[in-house]
């Protein structure tokens, strides 16, 4: 769990340059909170096996755009190495609100890995890309996802969720 310094500086440095483009790039509008919910998949973390994630996640759209906020909480525990990360991810979905979107974003998260067999942990931070596809239906909004975490373990997962939304 050893910190590659370049890398990190690497994607801090893209994750800044893609926050301030959507913020240029867009109109000084407010993003209001439009859903809450959940997600369950399988990630594989570099160096260990396949492991369950769940997570729980908030959902902001800014009137009259397609850009998301989704700041999320996810956990995995496998061969008694746990992880656990907030992370603020910025998505772009190419349909309009109620219908069938495929979607495209990025992020960042801190991961506070524990290794409990030598009682010794770390904070790093990652870099996150997303690809999926949301699902409206007459009362939630399904999605499954793939998600790739470049930090000190690197992850792969894909998870499936719903948004309850709140209006």
């Amino acid at each position: 769990m050893k910190h590659d310094r370049s890398s990190l500086g690497m994607f801090s440095t893209l994750a800044t340059l893609l926050i301030l483009g959507v913020s240029i790039a867009q109109p000084a509008h407010g993003f209001s909170l439009t859903g809450v919910g959940g997600k369950l998949g399988l990630s594989t973390p570099s160096d260990f096996d396949g492991a369950a994630e769940v997570g729980v996640h908030a959902e902001f759209e800014q009137p009259g755009t397609q850009l998301h906020l989704l700041p999320s909480l996810l956990y995995w525990n496998v061969d008694h190495v746990r992880d656990l990360s907030p992370n603020l991810d910025v998505c772009y979905h190419f349909s309009p609100q109620g219908t069938v979107s495929p979607y495209l974003g990025g992020g960042l998260g801190l991961h506070f890995v524990r290794d409990t067999r030598s009682d010794q942990g770390s904070t790093d931070l990652g870099m996150n890309l997303i690809g999926g596809l949301q699902f409206p239906s007459s009362t939630n909004r399904y999605f499954i996802e793939g998600r790739y975490t470049a930090s000190d373990i690197t992850q792969v997962a894909v998870l499936g969720g719903v948004t309850f939304p709140i209006r």
